[in-house]
């Protein structure tokens, strides 16, 4: 007892230690900024808070708005595919559950951009319909907060979708079937039953939704909304006002921490728990041919149009530069831009940064997440609200605050970075993916614990196990999905990370989302896309090799 209780303490000690570090540590240096830095100070908060006073207070409503929008349509959406693909099996079924994730793999600039030729003002879909309707196109377009929630919902339905499927793996048919033979209706065993048994994936969903929307800068930028804070922090950044960023960049924080406190006060008040071991769990077939055909239909229709921005850059990808004016679609086709990539040995070599870097990232938010996600379920201490803020801090925060903190951090020889400046290193741009990412494993590793019973534990340390053969044994197995899913979403995002990259990359070893960046500048939308179609293929490569992972630890707990 008296070596765990160490254990547990040094584990604490060293979580607490790396996040003051890389997170904590860095941020109390841009609150120095907003206070004493040029254009900040008390009089810039109190204008800020200002909603009658313009710009400031008006940014900050209409993130606020548009954050909640996107919680509420990403989580309805994630939360009808997890149920759909998972709970009920039927034709195609694994190849939906595949495609549809693939719009995590959107690159960012690349991705919003594949919207706006889409469904924004002058796209594919207004002209079609326009021409058909004999009506202005503009009727049928998409601007303004409409495009950003478009572009938010089909984007971070993931998050949902993940988390909630991971929880649906885990749940028990022998709890809906004990609640049937109880006398509950159908909508009162899902009402009463399974959604409260979702509310820790829920609540993970929409904390890492409402982060990532009040972080949102690309979607608002393309789709003319700047009337969100991430814009004013560029601005203020382009006018030299670097204490005005760094107070907009601590309201931001700020907001998203309450978010937080209040989602983690909700679920402590509401959690639920199975004592099952997850492996009871059957997929239900449908046998009725009409049933049979709506799903097949909903999920293939919902497919279908969650893939079709992938879709515009792999056609973009084979268009001639500059062969996009005023059509529906590109006018002149070629393979030149794929051939292109084979003779330019810098793309290859953007492609392997990528990799590399995301691997670096994703091994470190493992090990972090995992940790911490225990750490705050399992163990009672002081300070656990400290260690849960502080590990989703960098996701509350958008690319470029996470950038200048780590630069203003390591731009001198640091404990943290074993007595080396890391500024103009490859070790900084990983770093950074490291600190922004974790919260994706922490979260996501969070929500399978807070529904794993502690009993099941406790019952394999009763049996004279000690703590790490039960945890390796017994939790480690259940959280696999929840792990793999967090896991993914890092590396995605590793891969297609471009904000906070631009600011800390150095030439020698640019990163593939550069690469595009740069095609984009000189308006090769044929090339970038091509490169996008690279991360897409990389992307969905993880996927599978992640669905085949599951499958393969569905078998060993059926076995």
């Amino acid at each position: 007892m008296q070596q765990s209780r160490i254990a547990s303490r040094a584990v604490i000690g060293l979580l607490a230690i790396v996040l003051w570090g890389y997170v904590v540590g860095p941020m109390i240096a841009t609150f120095g900024q907003s206070i004493t830095g040029n254009g900040g100070g008390a009089a810039e908060y109190t204008k800020f808070l200002d909603f009658r006073g313009g710009a400031q207070g008006e940014a900050m409503l209409g993130s606020i708005v548009i954050s909640f929008l996107s919680v509420i349509t990403s989580g309805l959406t994630g939360v009808f595919l997890a149920v759909l693909l998972r709970r009920w099996d039927f034709p195609l079924r694994k190849v939906c559950q595949v495609l549809v994730l693939v719009p995590i793999a959107l690159p960012p600039l690349m991705g919003v951009e594949a919207f706006v030729l889409l469904y924004g003002i002058g796209g594919t879909f207004p002209q079609i319909l326009g021409n058909l309707f004999h009506v202005k196109q503009t009727m049928f377009a998409v601007d303004g907060i409409s495009g950003v929630l478009l572009v938010h919902t089909l984007t971070m339905y993931p998050y949902f979708y993940l988390t909630a499927a991971a929880a649906l793996e885990q749940s028990d048919d022998s709890l809906e079937e004990a609640a049937s033979s109880l006398g509950a209706s159908k909508f009162q065993t899902w009402t009463r039953v399974l959604l409260p048994m979702l509310t820790p994936a829920l609540v993970a969903g929409a904390l890492l939704t409402f982060m990532s929307s009040m972080s949102s800068y690309t979607a608002p930028l393309l789709f003319h909304v700047d009337k969100v804070m991430t814009q004013q922090i560029v601005l203020a950044k382009l006018n030299g006002q670097l204490g005005l960023a760094a107070v907009v960049s601590v309201a931001l924080a700020v907001i998203s921490v309450v978010f937080l406190i209040f989602l983690r006060r909700y679920e402590q008040r509401t959690g639920y728990s199975t004592q099952s071991k997850g492996g009871a769990r059957k997929r239900r077939r449908v046998t009725s041919p009409a049933w049979r055909a709506v799903i097949f239909i909903a999920a293939f229709v919902s497919t279908v149009f969650l893939t079709l921005p992938i879709a515009m850059i792999f056609l973009l990808a084979f268009s001639v530069n500059g062969s996009w004016r005023t059509s529906p679609l590109p006018s002149q086709y070629t393979i030149q831009n794929f051939a292109g990539l084979f003779r330019d040995p810098k793309n290859w070599s953007a492609i392997m940064n990528s990799l590399e870097m995301s691997a670096i990232a994703v091994a470190g938010a493992i090990l972090l997440g995992v940790a911490s996600a225990y750490v705050i379920a399992r163990l009672h201490f002081r300070g656990k609200m400290f260690i849960d803020v502080a590990i989703m801090l960098p996701w509350a925060l958008p690319g470029t605050v996470v950038a200048i903190n780590l630069i203003t951090a390591f731009a001198n020889p640091s404990v943290f970075a074993l007595g080396r400046v890391l500024v103009g290193t490859y070790a900084i741009v990983p770093l950074a993916y490291f600190v922004r990412f974790s919260p994706l494993v922490f979260r996501s590793t969070a929500s399978a614990l807070a529904q794993m019973d502690s009993s099941i534990e406790e019952a394999a340390l009763s049996l004279g196990a000690n703590w790490w053969y039960a945890f390796r044994r017994v939790v480690l197995p259940l959280l696999y999905p929840a792990i793999a899913a967090g896991a993914l979403l890092a590396f995605v995002n590793g891969i297609g990370e471009f904000v906070s990259t631009i600011l800390l990359y150095t030439p020698q070893y640019r990163p593939l989302s550069i690469a595009i960046n740069d095609e984009l500048y000189y308006a090769n939308y044929g090339t970038a896309a091509s490169l996008g179609v690279i991360q897409v293929l990389l992307v969905l490569a993880v996927v599978i090799m992640m669905r085949r992972i599951e499958n393969r630890e569905e078998l060993l707990r059926v076995s």
